[in-house]
């Protein structure tokens, strides 16, 4: 008989071509196929080229959002600390300035009026600079911005009164004077200083998650690695041979990538955290006992102005000093700005020493004796000790709000490169490793 001839595949349609193709094709030569070695290789070679991408595209991602918490510490979150740290404090100075100028009756010293208009100017400047902070309509921070901003003319007007009358000689001055330091002790600074503690927050919370380990950046190049060095094993038992040049390379690669993310990402956390030790946490010790020496102050200058003998005046002081004795005394003396806080522990010393002697002359009813060594220009009197503890603190906000940026800058800059290069890392990797496999499955062709 004679056979009819089997039709080419390029004569047939092509439906009637791929249903031909699955004939021949066997499941058995297709299972035959997937347990031998090339699929093998193909299969460890999907496997590892699919590790080292992983590895260095988590890795890059990491370091890229790691950078930019750092640079948004550094440009945003850090700045708005600073200005809440400011508007507090220029507060608390205002409320200070304005019981110092009313003790001195009649026309006030310029140099006194200066200040209060200074920190008044101040603390209005840091009003629009945190308006201009993002925040939704909920945000507790606007309201806290707004209450400020809406008692603030109040505060003003207050002032105004009580200083008018007490030119007129008006007893009734003294009365609006402790209505406004009312406004200011009891609301205007508990809102401020909400404020600031949300700003410090926020700072803490980014140094706090910088310092944890970025262990998927870790722990990926390792289990990359790994897979490596068991693909290595594997080819020297299969084909008997020590060493596979392309897989070694591209091992190498993925270890020069954990060794640089592991010291990078050290160095970074080391930074952070000494940003943490030596700039956030004193800066936030510093500022709070200058709004303490303030409030010491305005209590000091409120109880000259109300001739207050019931000792409420007396504990605000006492309560205020202690504090800051306390956190002056126990201030890190390695910190920065430790001189500065030398200088201020012993300013402090003499206030307290004016003080008593402006008590003791009070309760003799030596008010003008008093009243000259709480407001007189000598050097022992409570003015310049004041001044010069309050220039002290000042310039020790300054160091070490200057070393605070100084380590986020280095903590920043510990990952440059880092990113781009986890990526070019992983890619010579991966193309390594597909360089170490190709001649193993050229030996099938």
């Amino acid at each position: 008989m004679t056979q009819t001839a089997q039709p080419r595949l390029e004569e047939l349609s092509p439906r009637a071509a791929a249903a031909a193709v699955r004939q021949q094709i066997d499941a058995t030569d297709l299972r035959s196929f997937a347990r031998s070695s090339p699929a093998r290789l193909i299969a460890i070679g999907l496997v590892l080229l699919g590790l080292c991408l992983v590895a260095g595209v988590v890795t890059a991602s990491e370091v890229s959002s790691r950078q930019h918490a750092l640079d948004y510490l550094l440009d945003t979150v850090e700045p708005d600390a600073n200005s809440a740290q400011r508007l507090y404090t220029s507060l608390s100075v205002a409320d200070a300035e304005a019981g110092t100028a009313f003790i001195f009756g009649g026309l006030e010293p310029q140099s006194v009026l200066d200040a209060y208009n200074q920190a008044i100017g101040d603390a209005a400047a840091e009003l629009v600079a945190q308006s201009n902070t993002s925040g939704t309509a909920d945000d507790p921070d606007v309201a806290l911005r707004t209450g400020i901003a809406t008692d603030l003319p109040v505060y003003c007007e207050l002032i105004q009164t009580a200083r008018t009358n007490n030119r007129l000689g008006n007893p009734v001055g003294s009365a609006y004077l402790s209505e406004a330091s009312n406004l200011m002790q009891t609301k205007m600074l508990l809102m401020a200083q909400e404020l600031q503690q949300h700003r410090t927050s926020a700072i803490a919370d980014i140094q706090r998650r910088h310092v944890r380990p970025p262990w998927l950046a870790i722990i990926l190049p390792i289990v990359a690695l790994a897979a490596l060095v068991v693909a290595q094993v594997y080819l020297a038992r299969r084909w008997h041979r020590m060493l596979n040049p392309g897989l070694l390379v591209a091992s190498a690669t993925l270890v020069v990538l954990l060794a640089w993310t592991v010291t990078a990402g050290t160095i970074s956390a080391l930074s952070t955290t000494a940003g943490r030790d030596n700039g956030a946490v004193p800066t936030s010790e510093l500022t709070e006992s200058r709004i303490l020496t303030q409030q010491a102050r305005a209590a000091e200058t409120l109880k000259l102005v109300r001739r207050d003998d019931s000792g409420d005046y007396d504990r605000t002081y006492d309560d205020a000093t202690t504090t800051l004795t306390t956190l002056l005394t126990q201030y890190p003396r390695t910190a920065p700005a430790a001189d500065d806080v030398a200088t201020a522990r012993a300013a402090l010393d003499r206030w307290r020493e004016a003080h008593q002697r402006m008590n003791d002359a009070l309760g003799r009813g030596d008010f003008p004796g008093g009243a000259a060594i709480a407001i007189g220009s000598g050097p022992t009197e409570a003015t310049a000790s004041i001044d010069t503890l309050d220039s002290s603190l000042v310039h020790g906000i300054a160091v070490t709000r200057n070393t605070l940026r100084h380590n986020i800058s280095s903590a920043a800059r510990a990952l440059n490169v880092l990113s781009p290069g986890a990526l070019t890392l992983s890619v010579m990797a991966a193309l390594l490793m597909v360089g170490g496999l190709w001649p193993r499955l050229r030996e099938y062709r």
